[in-house]
């Protein structure tokens, strides 16, 4: 199977600070738009531009309902990502790397 989406860009985006808090939202469903901006303290255009690669690949889907913008995720694409070894030592690694730049 052929995926036209680039993996690393894909787990960079969903361990993202500000990201990944959006996500954590919308792992309880749908969720409005001006909510998540609301949550993260952020506007909606930059809550769209944060999620705009996971959108274009279907990690995260868009749709509108009298015009108020609805976000929600592909729990089971994202996990997938995740779950694939070679992502997950590359996660790892990563959050490693944070920690020791926090300490």
């Amino acid at each position: 199977m052929s995926e036209a989406f680039d993996r690393e860009k894909i787990v960079d985006c969903m361990f993202d600070p500000v990201t990944s808090s959006i996500l954590a939202e919308l792992e309880y469903g749908e969720k409005q738009c001006s909510f998540l901006a609301k949550q993260v303290s952020i506007s909606e255009s930059e809550v769209l531009e944060r999620l705009s690669y996971l959108i274009l690949h279907d990690f995260v889907s868009k749709s509108f309902i009298d015009g108020e913008c609805l976000l929600v995720a592909n729990s089971d694409k994202l996990t997938s990502i995740i779950e694939d070894s070679d992502n997950f030592d590359a996660a790892i690694s990563e959050l490693e790397k944070m920690d020791s730049y926090l300490n």
